[in-house]
């Protein structure tokens, strides 16, 4: 048996409003994200690693004579 549709096709395309303000809104995201974003990534700055230098006692004078019994 045939299905037999007896309706009209709308006329009218409600999905202009909606795709609309979807750009809007991403565009708003957008420049929010630069506008507080941007200064907070600037400001971090490179990574500082605060590695303590060894510390080597160095004395002032070496005797390099060397005393042996025989």
């Amino acid at each position: 048996m045939t299905t037999i549709v007896t309706g009209r096709t709308p006329t009218n395309d409600s999905g202009g409003f909606g795709y609309l303000l979807g750009i809007v809104a991403i565009i708003g995201f957008v420049i929010v994200l630069f506008y507080f974003g941007l200064p907070v990534i600037q400001n971090l700055g490179p990574v500082q690693l605060n590695v303590p230098a060894p510390q080597i006692v160095v004395p002032n004078k070496i005797d390099v004579n060397v005393k042996q019994t025989k």
